[in-house]
């Protein structure tokens, strides 16, 4: 049965982010899974594997979340789907309450799109066009060194790691980076962040960050403070400030929002990933009333902002969404995270005595480190991918770094299994 359904998969199936010809030639298993329990994978044997990267950060409360089970069946029962453009229903109202309840103070108008890159995007055109509308034409965007924000065009021409974006760079439109305070410290990055806003002044519309962790970004983090500095010099220069919340919103980094550990609002907050628990694709481009104001008019079609996409607002993936921020806002999650962050940090303490391990770091349930010593020809990250299979633990390093990023369903007898796990995997290198 499994060799039949992956010949079937292989003959059809592109899949992201790989090199297809590792899949044929076995140099890494393609698995085929059946359900998910909890941080548990299963594939179609029966083995159960720990899912130790939330399938790609998206699962965050942990898979088959009972209670949104529950609220997607009910809503498919109710209403699938109905163009948003004049027309409006209760899981998008109930939705859109929520996350403004929650969100840092002032973000108070909730886009919706299908994924991360859209929302960027979104994003991205809101500052721009709200600045053209009060007579500013702004036409560039200031994002990281190292900064990712997603693979469609408009998302890849923010980011700043050339795995994703240096082929593609003669399609994409002109941003500037200033230095990560992840690569060189909070006071030298604010330093050239103003150079960067001085030397272009009057033509930034935007500053596009991370919060904390620019995940793609070999997981490079940094501290609270340089958001702070950040805002003020936003203010200062009269930029919006986008904050990239995909990856760190939804207490991924111990608080709700990562930008809650610095005490500061963006003018413009991108949300998808863990939004919908890891069961349907959506997303939220989060405004300010200012930002919604350079848009409110008598009919004027330059004026008025004309994206969108077929399944906007999408009634099923809102009530997914829904079902977890109830969870989230409602229960003790993020409190009872506090003794599996105490666990990963144990594990993490223990991974950094190994020889070839350097720069263990951790945000809350997001850990990492660095494995050094070996060339890019060895794939070290393949290698250590295939032996946490073999132990039933599903790791996705990106390159030499290995990560944890686990559903919040994770006990900390698992944390503790996943890094011992993880430390013999690296010793037997």
């Amino acid at each position: 049965m499994v060799n039949d359904l992956l010949r079937r998969d292989l003959k059809h199936i592109w899949h992201p982010c790989s090199q297809m010809k590792d899949y044929a030639d076995g140099i890494l298993p393609l698995i085929a899974i059946e359900r998910g329990d909890g941080a548990y994978l299963i594939d179609v044997e029966g083995r159960r594997y720990l899912d130790a990267v939330s399938s790609w950060w998206v699962n965050l409360l942990g898979h088959n979340n009972p209670r949104i089970v529950r609220a997607v069946q009910e809503q498919t029962a109710a209403l699938e789907q109905v163009i948003f453009a004049g027309f409006t229903h209760i899981p998008a109202i109930t939705l859109a309450e929520r996350i403004t309840g929650i969100a840092p103070k002032g973000l108070n108008k909730v886009f919706f799109a299908g994924d991360g890159s859209s929302a960027v995007e979104v994003a991205i055109k809101m500052a721009f066009h709200a600045k053209l509308n009060r007579g500013q034409n702004r036409p560039l965007v200031v994002s990281l060194q190292n900064s990712y924000h997603g693979e469609t065009l408009g998302a890849l021409a923010a980011g700043d790691v050339d795995m994703y974006k240096k082929i593609y760079a003669p399609l994409l439109f002109h941003t500037v980076q200033a230095k990560s305070p992840a690569l060189c410290g909070g006071a030298e990055a604010i330093e050239d962040m103003r150079a960067v806003l001085e030397a272009n002044a009057g033509r930034i519309c935007a500053v596009i960050v991370e919060p904390l962790v620019q995940c793609a970004g070999a997981m490079a983090m940094y501290d609270p403070d340089y958001l702070g500095a950040l805002r003020s010099l936003c203010n200062e220069f009269d930029v919006y400030l986008i904050a990239d919340e995909i990856a760190v919103g939804f207490g991924r980094t111990g608080t709700m929002f990562a930008c809650d550990q610095a005490g500061i609002a963006p003018d413009l907050m991108t949300l998808s990933k863990g939004l919908t628990g890891g069961f349907l694709p959506l997303s939220l481009t989060l405004a300010t009333e200012d930002i919604y104001a350079a848009f409110y008019d008598d009919y004027l079609k330059e004026r008025s902002f004309l994206h969108s996409h077929s399944y906007t607002g999408n009634a099923i993936a809102c009530a997914a969404a829904n079902a977890t921020i109830e969870q989230l806002t409602e229960g003790k999650i993020l409190l009872e995270n506090g003794a599996k962050i105490e666990a990963l940090k144990n594990g993490l303490a223990k991974i950094a005595a190994i020889g070839r391990v350097k720069e263990t770091r951790q945000r809350g349930m997001i850990a990492a480190f660095d494995v050094m010593g070996f060339e890019r020809e060895a794939r070290i990250g393949v290698r250590i991918a295939r032996e946490a299979l073999k132990n039933e633990i599903v790791l996705r390093p990106l390159g030499n770094t290995v990560y944890f990023m686990p559903p919040f369903a994770i006990t900390v007898g698992e944390i503790e299994r996943l890094c011992e796990t993880t430390a013999r995997i690296v010793e037997e290198l």
